[in-house]
This record gives C-alpha cells, structure tokens and sequence, in this order.
C-alpha cells in the first residue's frame, strides 16, 4: 500500500489551526543549511536540489535500483528550521538577511545512509550543482513540542507564534530555543497568500510547578 504522509502522518502534517502539544520522533532527511534571505536565487537553488535529491529516492524503481525494502510513497514536503545570526537578534524589526535555516526533505525510513551517499554522488555527475557538496542526510528529531497550523502569508507567522506562546503559558511549557520549524504544505508558486498553509512548530519543555 502506497504510504501517503496526508493520511498516515496526518497529525505531524495537517494539524489544527489551533496550538497542541505533540511529541515528534527523528525522521530522516536530506539537509542543506544556509544564510540569507528566502527569496533570493540562493534559497530557490536550494530548494530544488533537495527535490532533486528526494525524485532521486523515488525513481529508484524506474531505474532498476530500488532496495529489497523499497515502497511506493508521497514525497514529503519541504521543512526548513530557521533562526538568526547574532546581528539580527539585535535588531527590534526583523531583516530577512540575518536569517539562518536548515532546509530539509524528509526520506522513507528505508533510505539507509549508505544508499543515500549513493544517490548525492550520483547526482552530482548526472545533475551537478554547487550546493550538492553542501548537501547531507542525517536524522532530526523535535521530541515535545507545540506546533499548529498556521494559514495565510509567511509575513503573518508572528500572530500565531503569539498564540503558540499563550498556549505554553496557559498549560504550564517553555520553550526552549529559539529556532523553529515550518513545514510548508502548500506550494507557494500555485497557491493565493491568504490560501497558503504552513506548519509551526517550536520545542517545550514542562515547568515544574512546587
């Protein structure tokens, strides 16, 4: 049966439009970290070679190269984990050039680190790009976190930020970083701003109370 992330892991990517609290196991992913601001050409190029790493995994098939464990499946959608530099955590208003993040396509659990090597050489000779060598895979995990679905512009993430802060201070969490994750359902390219639905979520821990 084709494993399909809407439906299996429906809770991790379709939650709620309100704050809850979840704990998230590691998963494996292909991951490339950089700098900058996310509409640059830079981000874009990142983007596609993560896609072009996950295509890989899923055409496996088609090429006569699938392990014994493979299965048919959704590919998963982008997740990026951002924070900022020291200099923009200075700043009272936010400027998108001090941004950090971690852009990353999560992979079905039979992609092993060594078939995963496999394909990022490989693609380095059939579709080479700069960024491949900045490519790698490994595991994140975000164990107890809050996360909720967050609808409309990427400009508006703060407001529900806010209401994931309420939602701590109301059921006695902390949070306890300052990065966070955004998994973007929707593709931006094909999808109206205030249409647009993003995952946030950010790590916890609970307050001991006396």
């Amino acid at each position: 049966m084709k494993y399909e992330w809407k439906k299996q892991d429906k809770a991790l990517y379709l939650p709620a439009v309100e704050p809850a609290i979840l704990t998230v196991p590691a998963f494996p992913y292909f991951m490339l970290q950089g700098e900058g601001n996310p509409n640059s050409e830079t981000f874009a190029d990142a983007v596609g070679v993560l896609y072009s790493l996950a295509y890989a995994v899923k055409m496996l098939p088609k090429k006569g190269a699938a392990p014994e464990s493979y299965y048919d499946y959704t590919v998963f959608p982008l997740e990026g984990i951002w924070d900022l530099n020291p200099e923009g955590r200075k700043k009272a208003v936010l400027d998108k050039d001090d941004l950090l993040y971690t852009l990353m396509i999560r992979q079905p659990d039979f992609v092993t680190t060594d078939l995963a090597g496999d394909i990022l050489e490989k693609l380095k000779t059939t579709k080479p790009h700069p960024l491949l060598h900045k490519a790698a895979f490994g595991s994140s995990e975000d164990g107890l976190s809050v996360q909720m679905l967050h609808l409309g512009s990427y400009d508006e993430e703060p407001q529900s930020f806010a209401r994931m802060e309420q939602y701590c201070s109301e059921h006695n969490l902390q949070r306890v970083t300052h990065t966070h994750r955004e998994i973007y359902i929707s593709d931006a390219r094909r999808t109206a701003m205030e249409k647009l639905k993003t995952v946030l979520r950010f790590q916890v821990s609970r307050q001991v109370t006396s």
